[in-house]
Protein backbone atom coordinates (compact mmCIF):
# COMPACT_ATOMS: atom_id res chain seq x y z
CA UNK A 1 0.00 0.00 0.00
CA UNK A 2 2.84 2.33 0.89
CA UNK A 3 4.39 1.76 -2.53
CA UNK A 4 1.09 2.52 -4.27
CA UNK A 5 0.77 5.75 -2.27
CA UNK A 6 4.28 6.85 -3.27
CA UNK A 7 3.55 6.01 -6.91
CA UNK A 8 0.28 7.98 -6.81
CA UNK A 9 2.04 11.00 -5.31
CA UNK A 10 4.79 10.88 -7.94
CA UNK A 11 2.27 10.56 -10.77
CA UNK A 12 0.25 13.45 -9.36
CA UNK A 13 3.34 15.66 -9.04
CA UNK A 14 4.29 14.91 -12.64
CA UNK A 15 0.78 15.79 -13.84
CA UNK A 16 0.79 18.97 -11.72
CA UNK A 17 4.17 20.01 -13.13
CA UNK A 18 2.93 19.35 -16.68
CA UNK A 19 -0.19 21.40 -15.96
CA UNK A 20 1.88 24.35 -14.70
CA UNK A 21 4.03 24.13 -17.84
CA UNK A 22 0.83 24.18 -19.92
CA UNK A 23 -0.27 27.31 -18.04
CA UNK A 24 3.08 28.99 -18.69
CA UNK A 25 3.18 28.05 -22.37
CA UNK A 26 -0.25 29.56 -22.95
CA UNK A 27 1.39 33.03 -22.75
CA UNK A 28 -1.46 34.79 -21.01
CA UNK A 29 -1.20 37.95 -18.98
CA UNK A 30 1.29 37.34 -16.12
CA UNK A 31 -1.38 37.94 -13.45
CA UNK A 32 -3.65 35.32 -14.96
CA UNK A 33 -0.78 32.86 -15.43
CA UNK A 34 0.29 33.30 -11.80
CA UNK A 35 -3.29 32.88 -10.56
CA UNK A 36 -3.78 29.56 -12.37
CA UNK A 37 -0.32 28.31 -11.35
CA UNK A 38 -1.11 29.02 -7.70
CA UNK A 39 -4.49 27.29 -7.98
CA UNK A 40 -2.88 24.18 -9.50
CA UNK A 41 0.02 24.05 -7.02
CA UNK A 42 -1.74 24.92 -3.75
CA UNK A 43 -5.19 23.39 -4.22
CA UNK A 44 -4.38 19.70 -4.77
CA UNK A 45 -6.56 17.80 -7.25
CA UNK A 46 -9.35 20.40 -7.11
CA UNK A 47 -7.01 23.00 -8.62
CA UNK A 48 -6.26 20.81 -11.63
CA UNK A 49 -9.93 19.98 -12.07
CA UNK A 50 -10.77 23.69 -12.04
CA UNK A 51 -8.05 24.40 -14.60
CA UNK A 52 -9.21 21.49 -16.77
CA UNK A 53 -12.78 22.83 -16.85
CA UNK A 54 -12.25 26.59 -16.69
CA UNK A 55 -8.67 27.41 -17.59
CA UNK A 56 -7.73 25.61 -20.79
CA UNK A 57 -7.85 28.09 -23.65
CA UNK A 58 -9.31 26.28 -26.66
CA UNK A 59 -11.02 29.30 -28.16
CA UNK A 60 -8.55 29.81 -31.01
CA UNK A 61 -8.46 26.22 -32.18
CA UNK A 62 -11.90 24.70 -31.79
CA UNK A 63 -14.43 27.50 -31.84
CA UNK A 64 -15.82 28.93 -35.04
CA UNK A 65 -13.98 31.98 -36.31
CA UNK A 66 -15.79 35.08 -35.10
CA UNK A 67 -13.92 37.23 -37.60
CA UNK A 68 -15.09 35.20 -40.59
CA UNK A 69 -18.69 35.43 -39.35
CA UNK A 70 -18.26 39.16 -38.88
CA UNK A 71 -17.05 39.55 -42.46
CA UNK A 72 -20.20 37.85 -43.76
CA UNK A 73 -22.54 40.01 -41.72
CA UNK A 74 -20.56 43.20 -42.35
CA UNK A 75 -20.95 42.85 -46.09
CA UNK A 76 -24.67 42.19 -45.85
CA UNK A 77 -25.29 45.05 -43.42
CA UNK A 78 -23.13 47.56 -45.29
CA UNK A 79 -25.38 47.17 -48.31
CA UNK A 80 -28.25 48.57 -46.24
CA UNK A 81 -26.51 51.01 -43.89
CA UNK A 82 -26.94 54.17 -45.93
CA UNK A 83 -26.37 57.30 -43.86
CA UNK A 84 -26.35 60.94 -44.78
CA UNK A 85 -24.85 63.86 -42.91
CA UNK A 86 -22.96 61.63 -40.47
CA UNK A 87 -20.69 63.98 -38.54
CA UNK A 88 -18.57 62.31 -35.88
CA UNK A 89 -17.93 64.21 -32.64
CA UNK A 90 -14.40 65.59 -32.72
CA UNK A 91 -13.62 64.64 -29.12
CA UNK A 92 -14.42 60.95 -29.65
CA UNK A 93 -13.19 60.29 -33.18
CA UNK A 94 -10.36 58.10 -31.86
CA UNK A 95 -12.75 56.03 -29.73
CA UNK A 96 -15.14 55.61 -32.66
CA UNK A 97 -12.30 54.68 -35.03
CA UNK A 98 -11.00 52.18 -32.47
CA UNK A 99 -14.35 50.38 -32.43
CA UNK A 100 -14.64 50.50 -36.22
CA UNK A 101 -11.14 49.08 -36.74
CA UNK A 102 -11.25 46.47 -33.98
CA UNK A 103 -14.93 45.48 -34.03
CA UNK A 104 -16.38 46.90 -37.25
CA UNK A 105 -18.91 48.63 -34.99
CA UNK A 106 -20.33 51.22 -37.35
CA UNK A 107 -21.49 54.55 -35.89
CA UNK A 108 -25.15 55.32 -36.60
CA UNK A 109 -26.82 58.71 -36.44
CA UNK A 110 -30.46 59.51 -35.68
CA UNK A 111 -30.51 57.22 -32.65
CA UNK A 112 -32.74 57.63 -29.61
CA UNK A 113 -32.24 55.98 -26.23
CA UNK A 114 -34.95 55.49 -23.61
CA UNK A 115 -33.57 54.43 -20.23
CA UNK A 116 -35.26 51.95 -17.88
CA UNK A 117 -33.97 51.60 -14.32
CA UNK A 118 -36.49 49.11 -12.91
CA UNK A 119 -37.86 45.80 -14.09
CA UNK A 120 -41.51 46.83 -13.92
CA UNK A 121 -41.23 49.55 -16.56
CA UNK A 122 -38.79 47.60 -18.74
CA UNK A 123 -40.78 44.38 -18.96
CA UNK A 124 -44.03 46.26 -19.63
CA UNK A 125 -42.29 47.98 -22.54
CA UNK A 126 -40.74 44.71 -23.70
CA UNK A 127 -44.13 42.99 -23.78
CA UNK A 128 -45.58 46.00 -25.62
CA UNK A 129 -42.77 45.78 -28.21
CA UNK A 130 -43.43 42.05 -28.65
CA UNK A 131 -47.09 42.90 -29.18
CA UNK A 132 -46.15 45.43 -31.88
CA UNK A 133 -44.07 42.91 -33.84
CA UNK A 134 -45.21 42.24 -37.39
CA UNK A 135 -42.26 40.44 -38.99
CA UNK A 136 -39.68 39.17 -36.49
CA UNK A 137 -38.56 39.12 -32.86
CA UNK A 138 -34.94 38.33 -31.96
CA UNK A 139 -33.87 37.71 -28.35
CA UNK A 140 -30.30 37.06 -27.16
CA UNK A 141 -30.36 36.46 -23.40
CA UNK A 142 -27.92 35.10 -20.82
CA UNK A 143 -30.74 33.96 -18.51
CA UNK A 144 -34.30 33.19 -19.61
CA UNK A 145 -35.83 32.00 -16.33
CA UNK A 146 -38.61 29.45 -15.92
CA UNK A 147 -40.57 31.65 -13.50
CA UNK A 148 -43.86 33.57 -13.78
CA UNK A 149 -42.23 36.44 -15.69
CA UNK A 150 -40.28 34.12 -17.99
CA UNK A 151 -43.44 32.18 -18.75
CA UNK A 152 -45.35 35.39 -19.45
CA UNK A 153 -42.72 36.45 -22.00
CA UNK A 154 -42.63 32.91 -23.44
CA UNK A 155 -46.43 32.96 -23.84
CA UNK A 156 -46.22 36.29 -25.67
CA UNK A 157 -43.56 34.89 -28.03
CA UNK A 158 -45.58 31.73 -28.70
CA UNK A 159 -48.62 33.87 -29.48
CA UNK A 160 -46.68 35.97 -32.00
CA UNK A 161 -45.16 32.85 -33.59
CA UNK A 162 -48.70 31.52 -34.00
CA UNK A 163 -49.60 34.71 -35.86
CA UNK A 164 -46.82 34.22 -38.41
CA UNK A 165 -44.11 36.35 -36.80
CA UNK A 166 -40.58 34.90 -36.98
CA UNK A 167 -39.35 34.44 -33.41
CA UNK A 168 -35.73 33.49 -32.70
CA UNK A 169 -34.30 33.06 -29.20
CA UNK A 170 -30.70 32.42 -28.15
CA UNK A 171 -30.14 31.54 -24.48
CA UNK A 172 -26.89 30.74 -22.72
CA UNK A 173 -26.66 27.08 -21.75
CA UNK A 174 -24.67 27.72 -18.56
CA UNK A 175 -26.71 30.77 -17.57
CA UNK A 176 -29.84 28.58 -17.86
CA UNK A 177 -28.43 25.42 -16.21
CA UNK A 178 -31.19 25.46 -13.59
CA UNK A 179 -33.95 25.96 -16.18
CA UNK A 180 -35.94 22.82 -17.01
CA UNK A 181 -35.43 22.01 -20.68
CA UNK A 182 -39.20 21.50 -21.00
CA UNK A 183 -39.50 25.29 -20.68
CA UNK A 184 -37.65 25.77 -23.97
CA UNK A 185 -39.32 22.75 -25.56
CA UNK A 186 -42.70 24.37 -24.92
CA UNK A 187 -41.56 27.41 -26.89
CA UNK A 188 -40.23 25.23 -29.71
CA UNK A 189 -43.53 23.37 -29.89
CA UNK A 190 -45.25 26.76 -30.09
CA UNK A 191 -43.27 27.76 -33.17
CA UNK A 192 -40.41 29.68 -31.55
CA UNK A 193 -36.96 28.86 -32.94
CA UNK A 194 -34.88 28.40 -29.77
CA UNK A 195 -31.15 27.68 -29.69
CA UNK A 196 -28.72 27.18 -26.79
CA UNK A 197 -25.41 29.02 -26.97
CA UNK A 198 -22.46 26.59 -26.75
CA UNK A 199 -24.31 23.71 -25.05
CA UNK A 200 -22.15 22.17 -22.34
CA UNK A 201 -22.06 18.40 -22.45
CA UNK A 202 -19.27 16.00 -21.51
CA UNK A 203 -16.70 15.52 -23.00
CA UNK A 204 -16.82 18.95 -24.68
CA UNK A 205 -17.31 20.58 -21.27
CA UNK A 206 -13.84 22.06 -21.04
CA UNK A 207 -13.89 23.85 -24.38
CA UNK A 208 -17.15 25.66 -23.74
CA UNK A 209 -17.98 26.26 -20.09
CA UNK A 210 -15.60 29.20 -19.69
CA UNK A 211 -16.89 31.21 -22.66
CA UNK A 212 -20.46 32.32 -22.12
CA UNK A 213 -22.86 34.57 -23.98
CA UNK A 214 -23.57 37.24 -21.38
CA UNK A 215 -25.35 39.57 -23.83
CA UNK A 216 -28.87 40.92 -23.31
CA UNK A 217 -30.24 42.01 -26.69
CA UNK A 218 -33.75 42.21 -28.12
CA UNK A 219 -34.65 43.34 -31.65
CA UNK A 220 -38.21 43.76 -32.95
CA UNK A 221 -38.86 44.16 -36.70
CA UNK A 222 -35.44 45.74 -37.15
CA UNK A 223 -36.89 49.05 -35.94
CA UNK A 224 -36.58 48.95 -32.17
CA UNK A 225 -34.38 47.07 -29.76
CA UNK A 226 -33.20 46.76 -26.19
CA UNK A 227 -29.74 46.38 -24.65
CA UNK A 228 -28.45 46.47 -21.08
CA UNK A 229 -27.98 44.32 -18.01
CA UNK A 230 -31.39 42.77 -17.32
CA UNK A 231 -32.07 39.11 -17.94
CA UNK A 232 -35.61 37.79 -18.32
CA UNK A 233 -36.17 36.84 -14.68
CA UNK A 234 -38.57 37.71 -11.90
CA UNK A 235 -35.76 38.94 -9.64
CA UNK A 236 -35.87 42.31 -11.43
CA UNK A 237 -39.50 42.99 -10.52
CA UNK A 238 -39.86 41.11 -7.25
CA UNK A 239 -37.94 41.96 -4.14
CA UNK A 240 -37.73 44.73 -1.57
CA UNK A 241 -34.96 46.24 0.49
CA UNK A 242 -31.61 44.53 0.09
CA UNK A 243 -33.28 41.79 -2.02
CA UNK A 244 -34.27 44.20 -4.81
CA UNK A 245 -32.25 44.09 -8.04
CA UNK A 246 -31.44 47.49 -9.53
CA UNK A 247 -30.42 47.34 -13.20
CA UNK A 248 -30.38 49.44 -16.38
CA UNK A 249 -31.82 48.70 -19.82
CA UNK A 250 -32.06 50.95 -22.87
CA UNK A 251 -34.70 50.95 -25.60
CA UNK A 252 -32.97 51.91 -28.85
CA UNK A 253 -34.73 53.27 -31.92
CA UNK A 254 -33.30 54.72 -35.11
CA UNK A 255 -30.01 53.93 -36.79
CA UNK A 256 -28.29 51.93 -34.04
CA UNK A 257 -30.91 49.17 -34.27
CA UNK A 258 -28.89 47.99 -37.28
CA UNK A 259 -26.00 47.35 -34.88
CA UNK A 260 -28.21 45.42 -32.48
CA UNK A 261 -29.53 43.35 -35.37
CA UNK A 262 -26.05 42.52 -36.59
CA UNK A 263 -24.97 41.48 -33.07
CA UNK A 264 -27.91 39.09 -32.80
CA UNK A 265 -27.53 37.63 -36.29
CA UNK A 266 -23.83 36.95 -35.69
CA UNK A 267 -24.81 34.94 -32.61
CA UNK A 268 -27.57 33.23 -34.58
CA UNK A 269 -25.04 32.08 -37.19
CA UNK A 270 -22.83 30.94 -34.33
CA UNK A 271 -25.50 28.64 -32.86
CA UNK A 272 -27.56 27.70 -35.93
CA UNK A 273 -25.07 27.95 -38.82
CA UNK A 274 -27.70 29.85 -40.80
CA UNK A 275 -26.74 33.21 -42.28
CA UNK A 276 -29.70 35.59 -42.05
CA UNK A 277 -28.89 38.73 -44.03
CA UNK A 278 -31.98 39.75 -46.02
CA UNK A 279 -32.94 43.39 -46.43
CA UNK A 280 -36.14 42.74 -44.49
CA UNK A 281 -34.08 42.44 -41.30
CA UNK A 282 -32.50 45.84 -41.97
CA UNK A 283 -35.54 47.91 -42.99
CA UNK A 284 -35.14 51.31 -44.62
CA UNK A 285 -35.39 54.08 -41.97
CA UNK A 286 -38.81 55.71 -42.13
CA UNK A 287 -37.53 59.10 -40.98
CA UNK A 288 -39.55 59.05 -37.77
CA UNK A 289 -36.42 59.21 -35.60
CA UNK A 290 -34.51 62.47 -35.90
CA UNK A 291 -31.84 62.89 -33.27
CA UNK A 292 -28.29 64.29 -32.97
CA UNK A 293 -27.29 61.18 -31.01
CA UNK A 294 -24.68 58.93 -32.66
CA UNK A 295 -24.37 55.40 -31.31
CA UNK A 296 -22.23 52.30 -31.78
CA UNK A 297 -23.15 48.76 -30.73
CA UNK A 298 -19.86 47.21 -29.67
CA UNK A 299 -19.51 43.48 -29.05
CA UNK A 300 -16.72 41.72 -27.21
CA UNK A 301 -15.82 38.05 -27.33
CA UNK A 302 -12.99 35.70 -26.27
CA UNK A 303 -12.40 34.84 -29.92
CA UNK A 304 -11.42 38.37 -30.92
CA UNK A 305 -7.68 39.08 -30.96
CA UNK A 306 -8.19 42.16 -28.79
CA UNK A 307 -10.53 42.90 -25.85
CA UNK A 308 -12.42 45.64 -27.70
CA UNK A 309 -14.73 46.88 -24.95
CA UNK A 310 -11.87 47.02 -22.45
CA UNK A 311 -9.80 49.00 -24.96
CA UNK A 312 -12.70 51.40 -25.36
CA UNK A 313 -13.02 51.87 -21.60
CA UNK A 314 -9.31 52.62 -21.29
CA UNK A 315 -9.41 55.11 -24.18
CA UNK A 316 -12.46 56.91 -22.75
CA UNK A 317 -11.00 57.04 -19.22
CA UNK A 318 -7.65 58.42 -20.36
CA UNK A 319 -9.40 60.93 -22.63
CA UNK A 320 -11.71 62.30 -19.92
CA UNK A 321 -11.43 66.01 -19.16
CA UNK A 322 -13.75 66.42 -16.15
CA UNK A 323 -15.29 63.22 -14.84
CA UNK A 324 -15.93 59.50 -15.25
CA UNK A 325 -18.87 57.87 -13.45
CA UNK A 326 -19.11 54.07 -13.43
CA UNK A 327 -21.66 51.57 -12.13
CA UNK A 328 -20.75 47.89 -11.99
CA UNK A 329 -21.89 44.95 -9.83
CA UNK A 330 -18.42 43.37 -9.86
CA UNK A 331 -15.21 45.40 -9.65
CA UNK A 332 -12.22 43.19 -10.47
CA UNK A 333 -10.49 45.40 -13.05
CA UNK A 334 -7.78 44.24 -15.42
CA UNK A 335 -4.41 45.97 -15.10
CA UNK A 336 -5.00 48.37 -18.05
CA UNK A 337 -8.33 49.56 -16.61
CA UNK A 338 -6.91 49.80 -13.08
CA UNK A 339 -3.94 51.83 -14.32
CA UNK A 340 -6.16 54.11 -16.43
CA UNK A 341 -8.49 54.86 -13.51
CA UNK A 342 -5.61 55.62 -11.15
CA UNK A 343 -3.88 57.78 -13.74
CA UNK A 344 -7.03 59.78 -14.46
CA UNK A 345 -7.85 60.25 -10.78
CA UNK A 346 -4.33 61.37 -9.87
CA UNK A 347 -4.50 63.75 -12.82
CA UNK A 348 -7.46 65.54 -11.27
CA UNK A 349 -10.36 63.80 -13.04
CA UNK A 350 -13.43 63.22 -10.85
CA UNK A 351 -13.73 59.42 -10.82
CA UNK A 352 -16.74 57.91 -9.07
CA UNK A 353 -17.63 54.21 -8.93
CA UNK A 354 -20.80 52.70 -7.47
CA UNK A 355 -20.78 49.01 -6.53
CA UNK A 356 -23.30 47.03 -4.46
CA UNK A 357 -22.85 47.04 -0.71
CA UNK A 358 -23.61 43.30 -0.72
CA UNK A 359 -22.69 41.16 -3.70
CA UNK A 360 -24.42 37.99 -4.84
CA UNK A 361 -20.98 36.32 -4.80
CA UNK A 362 -18.96 36.38 -1.58
CA UNK A 363 -15.65 35.49 -3.24
CA UNK A 364 -16.05 38.32 -5.75
CA UNK A 365 -16.99 40.68 -2.92
CA UNK A 366 -13.91 39.72 -0.89
CA UNK A 367 -11.57 39.96 -3.87
CA UNK A 368 -13.04 43.29 -4.92
CA UNK A 369 -12.46 45.03 -1.60
CA UNK A 370 -8.70 45.29 -2.06
CA UNK A 371 -9.27 46.89 -5.48
CA UNK A 372 -11.70 49.36 -3.90
CA UNK A 373 -9.07 50.29 -1.32
CA UNK A 374 -6.55 50.85 -4.13
CA UNK A 375 -9.00 53.11 -5.91
CA UNK A 376 -9.81 55.08 -2.75
CA UNK A 377 -6.09 55.56 -2.06
CA UNK A 378 -5.74 57.08 -5.54
CA UNK A 379 -8.51 59.58 -4.86
CA UNK A 380 -11.38 57.70 -6.53
CA UNK A 381 -14.74 58.17 -4.82
CA UNK A 382 -16.17 54.70 -4.13
CA UNK A 383 -19.84 54.37 -3.24
CA UNK A 384 -21.64 51.30 -1.88
CA UNK A 385 -25.23 51.00 -3.12
CA UNK A 386 -27.53 50.21 -0.19
CA UNK A 387 -31.02 49.99 -1.78
CA UNK A 388 -30.64 46.41 -3.01
CA UNK A 389 -28.26 44.60 -5.34
CA UNK A 390 -26.86 46.93 -8.01
CA UNK A 391 -26.54 44.93 -11.23
CA UNK A 392 -26.29 47.97 -13.53
CA UNK A 393 -23.37 48.27 -15.96
CA UNK A 394 -22.87 51.81 -17.27
CA UNK A 395 -20.30 54.58 -17.69
CA UNK A 396 -20.78 58.32 -18.22
CA UNK A 397 -18.06 60.77 -19.26
CA UNK A 398 -17.95 64.58 -19.39
CA UNK A 399 -21.67 65.11 -20.17
CA UNK A 400 -20.96 63.90 -23.70
CA UNK A 401 -20.58 60.09 -23.77
CA UNK A 402 -22.40 57.23 -22.09
CA UNK A 403 -22.30 53.46 -22.45
CA UNK A 404 -24.63 50.79 -21.14
CA UNK A 405 -24.74 47.07 -21.75
CA UNK A 406 -23.83 43.70 -20.29
CA UNK A 407 -20.14 44.33 -19.57
CA UNK A 408 -18.95 44.28 -15.96
CA UNK A 409 -15.65 45.87 -14.93
CA UNK A 410 -13.95 42.52 -14.39
CA UNK A 411 -11.67 39.99 -16.05
CA UNK A 412 -14.50 37.69 -17.10
CA UNK A 413 -16.46 40.31 -19.02
CA UNK A 414 -13.42 41.84 -20.67
CA UNK A 415 -11.67 38.60 -21.64
CA UNK A 416 -13.88 35.49 -21.44
CA UNK A 417 -17.53 36.32 -22.08
CA UNK A 418 -19.45 37.38 -25.16
CA UNK A 419 -20.66 40.89 -24.28
CA UNK A 420 -22.43 43.83 -25.92
CA UNK A 421 -22.53 47.54 -25.05
CA UNK A 422 -24.13 50.55 -26.68
CA UNK A 423 -21.92 53.66 -26.80
CA UNK A 424 -23.86 56.93 -27.13
CA UNK A 425 -22.17 60.15 -28.27
CA UNK A 426 -24.61 62.91 -27.37
CA UNK A 427 -24.84 65.48 -24.59
CA UNK A 428 -28.55 65.13 -23.85
CA UNK A 429 -28.36 61.32 -23.73
CA UNK A 430 -25.26 61.40 -21.52
CA UNK A 431 -26.96 63.82 -19.13
CA UNK A 432 -29.88 61.40 -18.67
CA UNK A 433 -27.46 58.60 -17.81
CA UNK A 434 -25.69 61.00 -15.44
CA UNK A 435 -29.00 61.71 -13.68
CA UNK A 436 -29.46 57.94 -13.23
CA UNK A 437 -26.00 57.69 -11.69
CA UNK A 438 -26.57 60.63 -9.33
CA UNK A 439 -29.90 59.16 -8.14
CA UNK A 440 -28.11 55.89 -7.40
CA UNK A 441 -25.37 57.82 -5.62
CA UNK A 442 -28.01 59.29 -3.29
CA UNK A 443 -28.92 55.71 -2.32
CA UNK A 444 -25.29 54.89 -1.60
CA UNK A 445 -22.72 55.55 1.10
CA UNK A 446 -19.06 56.43 0.67
CA UNK A 447 -16.83 53.38 1.03
CA UNK A 448 -14.47 55.26 3.36
CA UNK A 449 -17.30 56.03 5.78
CA UNK A 450 -18.19 52.38 6.31
CA UNK A 451 -16.59 49.72 8.44
CA UNK A 452 -15.47 47.97 5.24
CA UNK A 453 -13.67 51.12 4.14
CA UNK A 454 -11.61 51.45 7.28
CA UNK A 455 -8.27 49.68 7.47
CA UNK A 456 -9.10 46.06 8.33
CA UNK A 457 -7.16 43.79 10.60
CA UNK A 458 -4.33 41.58 9.44
CA UNK A 459 -6.51 38.49 8.99
CA UNK A 460 -9.06 40.23 6.80
CA UNK A 461 -6.38 41.94 4.71
CA UNK A 462 -4.60 38.61 4.19
CA UNK A 463 -7.84 36.91 3.11
CA UNK A 464 -8.73 39.75 0.72
CA UNK A 465 -5.23 39.61 -0.78
CA UNK A 466 -5.47 35.85 -1.25
CA UNK A 467 -8.85 36.07 -2.98
CA UNK A 468 -7.52 38.95 -5.11
CA UNK A 469 -4.86 36.61 -6.48
CA UNK A 470 -7.71 34.53 -7.94
CA UNK A 471 -9.56 37.51 -9.46
CA UNK A 472 -8.21 36.87 -12.98
CA UNK A 473 -9.91 33.45 -12.98
CA UNK A 474 -13.22 34.42 -11.32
Amino acid sequence: MHGLYIAAVVIYEIIAAATVVHVLMDNRQPAKTMAWALVVLFVPVVGMVLYFFFGIDTRKDRMVSQRSIDQLTKRSMLEFAEQRDLCLPEGYKQVIELFINQNMALPFNNTKAEIFTDGHSFFIELLAAIGRARHHIHIDMFIFADDPLGNLVADALIDKAGRGVEVRVVYDDVGCWNVDRRFFERMREGGVDVQAFLPVRFPSFTSKVNYRNHRKIVVVDGREGFIGGMNIALRYVKGTGDRAWRDTMVRVTGGAVYGLQRAFLVDWYFVERTLVSSRQYYPQPDGSVQSPCIAQIVTGSPISPYPEIMQGYVRVILGARRYIYIETPYFLPTEPVLFALKTASLGGIDIRIIVPEKSDSKFVEWAGRSYLRDMAAAGVKIYLYKAGFLHSKMLVCDDSLATCGSTNVDFRSFENDFEANAFFYDGETAMRFKDVFLRDQERSVLFGETELGRRPGFGRRLWESLTRLLSPVM
